[in-house]
């Protein structure tokens, strides 16, 4: 069986969301002694976890962040501000709590997994590396369709490992140079909008530099013509590891039932080649806030979602995704714990018509 094949048979355990476990989270908040839906979208994302898991009693205590990091060999083309050493570091400093999101995992209550899946050198972080970087997109193709499914099964592998060590949802997070050009390219050939709409500065590029960037992914369209039908054909064109790895995350939450939280533009990037392998995939995503990228907004819309933040945010790492815990925490601490109108032998609030 081939790499490929593999992913079509695990792909076929997806299974639809469950919408008796939803109606049951429904009743649970109707049943609290509160005026309807007055928690608004943090009543609604419980809702929708009760169907992603299939069990409306919650079990978010254990919250993981999973990094993908990577190289991307487009950075050859000055695309980036930094050099491709810069992902090591950083990578590396994720365990140190050295980072900026492993300092916001300890805040928030969760554990991270930064993992190894192209960086150009050796590290000391969790090992899942298909290749020392991907080659310079603007070139030849960024990597192999074998290489593309193979990081896609990083991501799917990753969440069956953490479920079966008991975490109950999962957020998405990626570390790479040169990850916004990637990103961008995706974006512009899965949204077919041009280049420049959906290219931003990435982590602060001048004038001239977002000029290169324009032009390299341009160059990397039009020499490659990726299919915008096939997530696999695209992400091996012009993609990178990292976003393999986070969209194989997405896949994974859908066979295996785990909420995956949705971080940035790159993340939703990789959630948009997720649901672009297996539709099904959105019903197990969570949006958590708007990235300042020009199309994360855009990306979010062709998902179907609707992002509870607006910080102006454009870190990655899955910063954005971790601020969105702590709400999901509050909601689940009302959902369980408050008295119900019964309780309170208050009558209940009936849905205004």
């Amino acid at each position: 069986m081939t790499v490929e094949e593999r992913l079509r048979e695990e792909l076929k355990q997806v299974k639809k969301i469950d919408e008796k476990a939803m109606e049951e989270s429904k009743t649970r908040w109707d049943a609290i002694a509160k005026p309807l839906h007055s928690l608004g979208k943090l009543e609604d994302s419980l809702v929708a976890i009760a169907g992603m898991t299939g069990d409306a009693t919650m079990h978010l205590e254990k919250k993981a962040l999973v990094t993908m990091c990577a190289d991307n060999g487009v950075v050859e083309e000055g695309v980036t501000q930094t050099g491709q050493e810069v992902t090591a570091i950083v990578s590396e400093n994720f365990l140190k709590e050295a980072a900026t999101s492993s300092i916001m995992c300890k805040t928030v209550g969760a554990d991270i997994f930064p993992v190894d899946i192209g960086i150009a050198r050796d590290t000391n972080i969790i090992n899942r590396k298909i290749a020392y970087g991907t080659k310079n997109m603007v070139k030849e193709p960024a990597m192999t369709r074998e290489e593309a499914v193979r990081g896609l099964q990083v991501g799917i592998d990753m969440v069956k490992e953490l479920k079966e060590r008991g975490y109950g949802i999962i957020a998405t997070g990626e570390m790479g140079i040169g990850n916004t050009t990637t990103s961008s390219a995706v974006a512009a050939v899965l949204l077919e909008r041009p280049v420049e709409e959906v290219t931003g500065r990435g982590a602060g590029l001048s004038s001239e530099g977002l000029d290169r960037k324009v032009n390299a992914i341009k160059k990397a369209i039009a020499l490659h013509k990726p299919n915008k039908e096939d997530g696999i054909d695209v992400l091996s064109k012009v993609g990178g590891f990292d976003i393999a790895g986070m969209a194989g995350t997405f896949l994974g939450g859908a066979i295996y039932g785990v909420p995956v939280v949705i971080d940035g533009f790159i993340s939703t990037v990789s959630a948009m080649l997720a649901a672009t392998i297996c539709p099904e995939a959105k019903n197990f995503m969570m949006a958590s806030h708007v990235s300042k990228e020009p199309a994360a907004i855009m990306a979010l819309e062709a998902l179907g979602k609707e992002a509870c933040l607006h910080c102006d945010m454009c870190l990655g790492e899955g910063t954005g995704a971790l601020v969105f815990y702590p709400i999901l925490d509050m909601a689940c601490a009302v959902y369980q714990g408050m008295t119900t109108f019964d309780d309170n032998h208050i009558e209940k609030y009936e849905p205004l018509i």
